[in-house]
């Protein structure tokens, strides 16, 4: 039985759940044609560490998400809408396959697109 007062990262095992989640992600993005090319170059390592931190944030861990910090690690990289939404669609699937439950999991990715429009280069025409 699930305390319902129980946050998403306390539920799929805390830093090492989601450091477990984070890692399977980015095997993945690395591997696809349409977002592998931003992590070129990257020490993975790092970033792995940077995004369990902030994947926990966004579950209702101990971290808090800058979203100046998010805002300034994506201004150089040019992302798109089509890019932002096969991450999405990556951490979904990476979701599925961590056991997460379908209402955690559009939680989740919920949590995520509520900040697309920090990642997602702004158009010069808007």
């Amino acid at each position: 039985m699930t305390n319902s007062n129980q946050t998403l990262y306390e539920k799929y095992g805390g830093f090492p759940g989601v450091r477990q989640v984070v890692t399977d992600f980015y095997e993945r993005a690395l591997d696809n044609d349409i977002v592998g090319h931003f992590f070129e170059n990257v020490n993975m390592a790092r970033l792995v560490d940077h995004q369990t931190r902030m994947i926990a944030g966004l579950l209702g861990g101990p971290v808090e998400v800058s979203e100046t910090r998010l805002a300034d690690a994506h201004a150089h990289l040019n992302v798109e809408h089509h890019h932002f939404d096969e991450i999405a669609a990556l951490l979904n699937e990476t979701l599925i396959d961590a056991g997460f439950e379908r209402l955690d999991r559009v939680a989740a990715v919920a949590a995520v697109e509520a900040r697309r429009s920090i990642i997602v280069k702004r158009s010069r025409a808007a």
